[in-house]
């Protein structure tokens, strides 16, 4: 049996209207709901860097907060939860400096969470591609855990990073690093963590049965040649992240925090699909309320039945329950094999007095069920993983030595980074603005049409135009290795029209007519189909609300999105 962790997870959540103080009092707040976990027993807290996601997360600077938390606690540990690595986000050696410098201050209580950020508003923000983001995350984890170990540090010339040898200091307390973690959402990315050797924070709500199916696989390749570490130290773990909110009765439970865990839902659906967004003018809290039940997050369908928790449950319910729920709940996670579960408590409009409470109760009856025999589990599981983290570390490449004789000479250097800068085209930053400007304007041709309007705008002819358009906005990066037949059936008042993508290695493929072996189908009216295409529809809804049928490989359907020029989260 694995020994299971608890956490807390921040985004600093804060609905409109705003009032004068109320960022103030949110990270004060937050502040001291930390002691407190940290006074109860809770094991770690995880920040996220979230930039320009108004409502949902005003996190933007998580070491500043994190350095706060360092002061004001003695044991619990301090997760990024994440960092977002794109250079032009944050340069590797800044993030090396404030994740050695907290450190220090909290005297080796960090965990380095990483992620390559996903919503449009970010990367766009600060000019990433989409379609370059994974390989820069590679490039700087190496640079990054290069600048933890090399001293001094060796240099780095790659298309994203160019930096001349330096001392990168203050180094860490922990060596040769703290434990490094990525942000994970689907099953293809916590694959891309155990290759990696780090641990997988999987920000998707999945069952304790489906994340067992994911905890298996990732174990089966840390202990694989497949393993390759990023950084200079394995750190195998899993961990899942749920709302939560308790109290001993589970219908005062529910009031208090079912609106804050589907609101945080909402959010995030909202900034990672393609719903237009106003900076500073577009109410989130607003269309929350108007639109939740169509989204899949009826507040009607949570209701105290004293029963066993399942987190999605015709809507989502995570851990908002009773103690005795939430010890059901963590127990089938423990089982599942998850080494860590993080609960989201402030979100949406909870209260903090709330939250309060919630931990406090937590702390007292149901973290008492988890303590015993911690250490002698997981220094089992250190001694199992032995001889798999000794052989991944021998295939990680080794630290470097600086070239001899080297010295700084500013005019040289300058001039080099200055060379090596010209020539960026910006083609690929244009594609991308385009494809969103389109999906914007497709949004507002279907966003609150009838079925019939929208098969009368849309007909096969112009379903042609849409399906060639997928393929052309084709990456496959995110395919994951998937090569085959993707089927869709539209179904309109009279009839079915059937398409189908073939994905090969480097492109695709549109067609009209069924599929000869389809890996995966989707059997969807053409009108939702459409309302997916624009953003206007969640496909979860849908599939809850019996509109969307899939047939086949039911794990390439996270990844659709993403394939065809979307985003995903994280």
């Amino acid at each position: 049996m694995v020994t299971i962790r608890f956490a807390l997870f921040y985004e600093h959540q804060l609905p409109r209207p705003w009032g004068e103080g109320q960022e103030l009092k949110l990270y004060q707040d937050a502040l001291d709901q930390v002691e407190i976990a940290d006074r109860v027993g809770f094991d770690y807290i995880w920040e996220v860097e979230h930039h320009f996601l108004e409502e949902y997360s005003h996190s933007s600077a998580p070491e500043v907060f994190l350095g706060a938390a360092s002061q004001r606690t003695k044991r619990i540990r301090l997760g990024h939860g994440i960092v977002q690595l794109p250079p032009a986000i944050n340069h590797p050696a800044r993030i090396a400096e404030r994740i050695a410098t907290l450190d220090l201050v909290s005297n080796g209580r960090v965990d380095f969470g990483t992620g390559e950020a996903s919503s449009s508003a970010e990367l766009g923000g600060f000019g990433v591609r989409r379609t370059d983001k994974r390989a820069q995350w590679q490039d700087a984890i190496d640079a990054i855990t290069r600048m933890f170990v090399e001293e001094p540090f060796a240099g780095w010339n790659s298309p994203d990073i160019r930096m001349p040898p330096r001392n990168v200091l203050p180094k860490t307390v922990q060596k040769p690093h703290p434990p490094l973690w990525v942000a994970c959402s689907r099953r293809e990315t916590i694959h891309f963590a155990a290759r990696n050797g780090i641990g997988a924070l999987s920000f998707s709500f999945v069952e304790p049965e489906d994340a067992g199916k994911w905890v298996d696989e990732y174990y089966r390749i840390i202990e694989s040649e497949e393993c390759v570490p990023a950084g200079f130290a394995v750190n195998p773990n899993v961990t899942v992240v749920l709302p939560m909110m308790l109290h001993e009765d589970e219908a005062t439970a529910i009031e208090r925090g079912i609106d804050g865990a589907h609101f945080f839902a909402f959010a995030l659906a909202h900034y990672y699909g393609t719903t237009p967004h106003d900076p500073g003018r577009t109410d989130v809290w607003q269309e929350f309320l108007e639109r939740r039940a169509s989204r899949g997050l009826s507040r009607e369908q949570i209701i105290a039945n004293a029963g066993t928790l399942n987190v999605n449950v015709g809507s989502l319910r995570g851990a908002v329950g009773t103690p005795e729920q939430v010890i059901d709940l963590v127990r089938r996670y423990e089982s599942a094999g998850v080494d860590q579960v993080a609960f989201v408590l402030q979100s949406g409009p909870n209260r903090h007095e709330h939250i309060c409470e919630s931990l406090e109760l937590f702390g007292k009856a149901v973290l008492p069920h988890f303590t015993e025999g911690r250490d002698e589990r997981e220094a089992a599981k250190a001694e199992r993983l032995a001889p798999a983290v000794e052989a991944a570390l021998a295939r990680r490449k080794p630290a470097r030595t600086s070239p001899p004789g080297y010295r700084i000479d500013e005019d040289a250097e300058v001039a080099r980074a200055r060379r090596a800068s010209r020539g960026r085209r910006p083609v690929e930053d244009v594609r991308a603005a385009g494809r969103r400007r389109f999906r914007q304007g497709f949004y507002k041709l279907v966003h609150g049409r009838s079925d019939a309007q929208i098969e009368r705008r849309f007909g096969p002819a112009a379903q042609r135009v849409f399906f060639a358009a997928m393929a052309r906005a084709y990456d496959p990066s995110a395919a994951g290795g998937f090569t085959g037949e993707l089927e869709f059936r539209l179904s309109r008042a009279d009839e079915e029209s059937v398409w189908t993508l073939t994905i090969g290695k480097t492109r695709a493929r549109a067609s009209q007519g069924p599929a000869k072996d389809p890996s995966l189908t989707l059997i969807v009216a053409a009108a939702d189909f459409l309302r997916m295409l624009a953003g206007d529809a969640n496909p979860a809804s849908l599939l809850m609300d019996g509109r969307l049928e899939l047939r086949g490989n039911f794990d390439l359907a996270p990844r659709l999105s993403e394939m065809f020029g979307g985003p995903s989260p994280y």
